[in-house]
């Protein structure tokens, strides 16, 4: 990739040929990606905090599910004829198996190292009460046991089994009411922080120039037609300017707003909503070791996808946790970390017809959020207890988790304001500029996202880029749905480079080594 030379008497540019904005998973993923493929071309980035996988990749910024579809009943939905669509599920697990291939390549080749401080096994189990849900349980199950990529899922709606597989949500559990759950146990609790960290290391560590406490103020378009990124250097108050012909802004939240002030027309119409997240950490330890999975049930009614209730095992820095939720609350800051103008300064006269028509149509949505918010820690309490009968208030303390900014554009299928509830990669007609934009799935898919940015960016150096890409991920390009073998074979490889057969004696032994 060639520069254009650039200086003026007002302004020194550094000239570099690829510009990622914000170190958390996703610009974490396209720099590795990029240092594979073009080792030669020059790398920077820049982040407003002090280090990596700070903000929404942080551990306690997410849920840490390393969504494949395995458990969350919000990626199927039942037909008017009755029939289950699984297409979402099938398109999130292919994802997902993308995500583990090409970790399995890092820690294979020496990139990053010690994988159980990132990802590790963990039942994903899917819990419904009433017969109802029963019912939809049970055709859900039959209807993915058929896929390949779910083969090994279990059901059971036997009190008795199900106690053996969540021994902590059954016990003193007094209800009559039928109850079912699905369970698999090939699901991984992931700590995007730490794995975010060492890819970072690694390139550091190879060449890639990483600018922490570097705030990116404008990105404008120059004449010879790269982009001119003004950076704020927070350590010493000096203003820089960078040119690149491509950028990513992969800055979680505040990608909107870099977004917009590109002035790029697939920046118009689109708008952000705000949802912060909690949830209850269990302080005792008997009551941790009591649960070993991720227990998603189902939203209340009128409730938003991410609003899924789930008892999660927890592995962060090395030690076993328990957590509940998510609970919503609201914030106008688009990042944990940002201002409280930031959901007003997204507002734009070429947005405001699209946000204004979001409001109006889900005020159910704003109802929900409002209850969220008023909730006192008795009633979060009630919550958990659908879940842990005997749940105790002393056991418990409720954490802000991380900012989540949904996003709101005009579609043809949902009309002006249509509110998304997932992962969104907006990209300029020529390519030079990304932006990732959304939330769930989102960092468990981040390496057929930063794939999809690849091939639309940069579309004159797939074809040469194939091998190497396929050498990185062997399913490249093929459903595994559709190639049983090759599922069972990259499988079978992750499982071994990632430690997901059982990694557990590693653990115990860290424990022992302190």
């Amino acid at each position: 990739m060639t520069i254009g030379s650039n200086s003026t008497m007002s302004k020194n540019y550094t000239q570099t040929d690829v510009i990622l904005i914000g170190a958390g998973i996703m610009s974490a993923t396209l720099g590795s990606l990029l240092k594979e493929l073009v080792p030669d071309w020059n790398i920077r980035v820049f982040e407003k905090l002090g280090g990596a996988g700070a903000e929404s990749s942080n551990v306690w910024n997410n849920a840490g599910t390393g969504h494949a579809a395995l458990c969350e009943l919000n990626y199927t939905s039942e037909n008017t004829d009755g029939s289950i669509d699984m297409t979402k599920a099938i398109r999130v697990n292919e994802q997902f198996q993308v995500s583990k291939q090409f970790w399995s390549f890092l820690v294979n080749e020496g990139r990053i190292g010690n994988p159980h401080e990132f990802i590790m096994p963990l039942p994903h189990m899917s819990l419904v009460q009433g017969a109802k849900n029963v019912k939809f349980l049970s055709k859900r199950f039959k209807t993915m046991s058929a896929n390949p990529l779910f083969k090994d899922m279990e059901f059971s709606d036997d009190p008795k089994k199900l106690k053996e597989w969540i021994p902590l949500i059954m016990n003193d559990r007094t209800s009559v009411e039928p109850i079912a759950a699905t369970k698999i146990d090939s699901g991984t609790d992931v700590n995007f922080g730490s794995l975010t960290t060492k890819m970072f290391d690694h390139l550091e560590n190879n060449g890639l120039e990483v600018n922490y406490r570097h705030s990116v103020e404008d990105i404008t378009r120059k004449d010879d037609g790269t982009w001119e990124v003004k950076v704020h250097d927070l350590q010493n108050g000096k203003i820089e300017y960078h040119t690149a012909k491509f950028v990513f802004i992969g800055g979680g939240g505040k990608s909107l707003h870099l977004l917009q002030k590109t002035g790029l027309p697939e920046a118009k119409h689109i708008g952000g909503f705000p949802v912060s997240g909690q949830f209850l950490v269990c302080k005792n330890e008997e009551v941790i070791e009591q649960h070993n999975a991720k227990v998603y049930g189902k939203a209340q009614v009128g409730a938003p996808p991410m609003s899924v209730p789930h008892l999660d095992t927890r592995y962060i820095d090395g030690k076993k946790s328990l957590l509940f939720g998510p609970f919503a609350g609201f914030s106008p800051k688009f990042l944990k970390t940002g201002s409280k103008m930031d959901l007003i300064t997204s507002v734009k006269p070429d947005n405001v017809v699209t946000m204004v028509m979001a409001g109006l149509k889900n005020a159910s949505l704003t109802k929900y959020l409002i209850e969220q918010v008023l909730q006192s820690k008795e009633q979060r309490l009630d919550a958990l207890r659908d879940f842990i009968p005997e749940a105790k208030a002393e056991d418990w303390d409720l954490v802000v988790a991380g900012q989540r900014v949904q996003v709101i554009k005009d579609t043809e299928a949902g009309g002006k304001g249509t509110l998304q509830f997932g992962t969104e990669v907006v990209t300029s007609s020529d390519g030079s500029v990304a932006a990732l934009l959304g939330a769930s799935p989102g960092a468990s898919t981040a390496v057929s996202v930063m794939l999809e940015v690849l091939e639309r960016c940069f579309p004159q150096h797939v074809q040469e880029w194939e091998p190497k890409i396929k050498e990185m991920i062997p399913s490249y390009g093929v459903q595994l749905s559709e190639k049983p073998e090759l599922l069972d074979q990259v499988n079978a490889t992750s499982a071994k480079a990632l430690g997901l057969v059982d990694p557990g004696w590693e653990i115990e032994q860290k424990a022992s080594n302190d």
